[in-house]
């Protein structure tokens, strides 16, 4: 078919316009070594959005080491010449993009990859990075003192990565901002068992080792991963809704045990569901090792960590952060508030339920406690920095603001939003404004001051 002469003029204008779309274009590039969080500067990665990590790891407990395969699909979000993964300390020996040997370089905690040819914006890809080692748990200030991440145990490890350890057993882009899939294959001495994320899919012996296979099919934050080893007592079975449940137990804590903790965590999963909206993942439980040097216990997705038996106070906070925190991420840490503040609170409802103290009363006892002089109320709830971010503020002052809230709009508008909080966010990431603006569209009503006065001031507010 012959073209008119207008025809091919049309044609050459479009092909103009076409080259100069593809000529402004941004010419490829790295992509940033971390996502710009205030706190953890470096943690994260810029160019790309990781959609689904398979983490192969073997470890041996009675040397301590870890060998470990991880391959993450990813999808560029910009064209890349080169992207960063983070890992800490621990000894990588070969990386693949899209299964051809890529070339790094390494830079402390960073690892700078240069694929072959460049990753085009848009598409998906995949790298694969074989290392070893043995992790070290990371220490300081911000989780009350504690060691945290990959601890050792008596017989295998616990792990706890809150809020920058997940990097310490294998390669990611570490924040919670950039969420994924998982499949978490463990290998360990057999005799041991290991639990991780999500449902069970399969577990076999080969020789003296056992594999274990687990999968976690919504998105996750990297620092809910675990792949905690030891020897455990495992139960599983299904709420009294039907939520499949798998909780597992260190038998050496067998009889010190003062709370059933299979029952708590049934009862309390279901009534969050009514209270929070549907639950948001496939499986609810409990890993209760035994490692009380630890100090703390952590929302793992799907069943929340215990470093030694815990109280059932403990056991529904950590069950709330299945939807605040887990379900609904925080976009930057500066907003934790919005995790231990809501899971904290989530304490004074079951106290409620349970008849033994009003929120109002456990508001009131919480506030007249500590004086205006008392440093508690020097911490800026809502950007709390990072040394002082699991400050009891945080948590005490983060739940005042969530009663100072029902009582300003009430009970029917406040069990309204928390719901629309969850579903409105669900597997995604949120901040405080995301939060203010929700309370105000589903109360009618203008929130700034009693947000400016709960989390945003640092004196003690006039009730």
């Amino acid at each position: 078919m012959a073209l008119s002469r207008s025809a091919r003029l049309g044609a050459l204008a479009a092909s103009a316009a076409s080259f100069l779309v593809i000529a402004a274009s941004p010419a490829p590039s790295a992509g940033a070594a971390g996502i710009g969080d205030a706190y953890f500067p470096q943690l994260g990665n810029g160019g790309f959005d990781a959609r689904h990590y398979a983490l192969d790891v073997a470890y041996d407990p009675a040397g301590g080491r870890l060998d470990g395969r991880t391959t993450i699909t990813a999808r560029a979000t910009q064209s890349l010449t080169s992207f960063d993964l983070d890992l800490q300390k621990l000894q990588v020996t070969r990386i693949e993009v899209n299964g051809r040997r890529a070339a790094f370089t390494r830079d402390g905690d960073e690892i700078r990859i240069t694929p072959r040819g460049v990753l085009r914006r848009g598409r998906d890809f995949t790298v694969t990075v074989t290392y070893g080692g043995v992790p070290e748990p990371l220490s300081g200030p911000i989780v009350f003192g504690s060691q945290y991440g990959w601890m050792k145990t008596a017989d295998g490890v616990f792990v706890a990565c809150e809020p920058n350890a997940a990097s310490t057993w294998f390669p990611s882009s570490d924040h919670p901002s950039d969420k994924a899939t998982y499949d978490i294959r463990i290998k360990a001495p057999k005799g041991l068992t290991a639990v991780s994320n999500g449902r069970l899919v399969s577990t076999y012996d080969k020789g003296d080792k056992t594999i274990t296979h687990w999968r976690e099919s919504r998105p996750m934050a990297t620092y809910l991963a675990t792949a905690t080893i030891g020897k455990f007592d495992v139960r599983t079975g299904k709420t009294p809704s039907g939520i499949p449940i798998y909780v597992a137990i260190d038998p050496a804590l067998a009889n010190s045990n003062t709370v059933d903790v299979y029952a708590v965590t049934a009862a309390a999963t279901d009534y969050w569901s009514k209270i929070f909206g549907p639950y948001p993942f496939e499986e609810t439980g409990a890993i209760v090792d035994d490692m009380p040097e630890a100090g703390f216990s952590l929302e793992v997705q799907s069943k929340p960590a215990y470093s030694a038996v815990r109280s059932e106070s403990t056991i529904v906070h950590e069950l709330a952060h299945q939807w605040f925190g887990d379900s609904v991420s925080v976009e930057r840490w500066k907003d934790i508030w919005l995790n231990e503040g809501f899971a904290t609170y989530a304490q004074w409802l079951w106290a409620e339920h349970k008849g033994t103290s009003t929120a109002h009363d456990q508001f009131l006892a919480a506030y007249n406690s500590r004086p205006a002089d008392n440093p508690f109320w020097k911490i800026e709830v809502a950007d709390p920095q990072r040394d002082t971010m699991f400050a009891s503020a945080v948590y005490q002052r983060g739940a005042m603001a969530l009663q100072a809230l029902r009582e300003r709009i009430g009970d029917t508008a406040f069990f309204r939003l928390l719901p629309a909080w969850t579903k409105l966010h669900r597997y995604g990431n949120a901040n405080t404004a995301d939060f203010i603006r929700l309370a105000e569209k589903v109360s009618g009503q203008q929130l700034d001051d009693l947000f400016q006065k709960w989390i945003y001031s640092t004196e003690r507010p006039v009730l």
